[in-house]
């Protein structure tokens, strides 16, 4: 059975849960939904949340955009796609965008690249090459890099081979 919480126990909770890592706006009204809050209180809690700066929808996206690349080596379009997912304007994913240097992406780019195609062990070149453009497509990285870097990667080891 779920507890009914009182307006500033709620609060006290979902300040706690702000506080343990950053949060978008809808994350936290999920919470509060499952908290069975109705939208008044869901309302005022908010308002508190971002007056008290537990919960800044600019520092999230930030934050998950330099996270996802650095850590899970996430592309531009990935990112873009689970931000609007998480109901986050356009002007803040544009800012977050920028977290990213264009150098620092590249280089991730090329590194997850590299790594990819000399991880898959497949003899048949068609099949090595789909399975690498499906796996830098799939991770958000735009689809003209991914394909100049696959054939580069493919001439390099033709170049070997022969």
């Amino acid at each position: 059975m779920n507890p009914v919480f009182s307006i500033k126990e709620a609060i006290h909770k979902i300040e706690h849960f702000c506080a343990y890592q950053e949060r978008c706006h809808e994350e936290v009204v999920q919470k509060l939904r499952s908290m069975k809050m109705d939208a008044d209180e869901i309302d005022t809690i908010l308002v508190h949340l971002i007056k008290d700066n537990f919960l800044n929808e600019s520092r999230f996206a930030c934050s998950f955009a330099r996270g996802k690349h650095r850590i899970k080596f996430w592309g531009k379009i990935r990112i873009v796609n689970e931000l609007k997912f998480r109901k986050i304007t356009q002007y803040n994913i544009n800012l977050a965008l920028k977290e990213i240097s264009a150098e620092e992406y590249l280089a991730t780019f090329h590194t997850v690249a590299e790594r990819n195609w000399e991880s898959v062990r497949e003899t048949n070149l068609l099949k090595k090459r789909k399975k690498c453009c499906d796996y830098l497509l799939r991770k958000g990285f735009e689809s003209t890099l991914v394909y100049e870097k696959v054939k580069e990667l493919e001439d390099s080891n033709t170049d070997r081979t022969q």
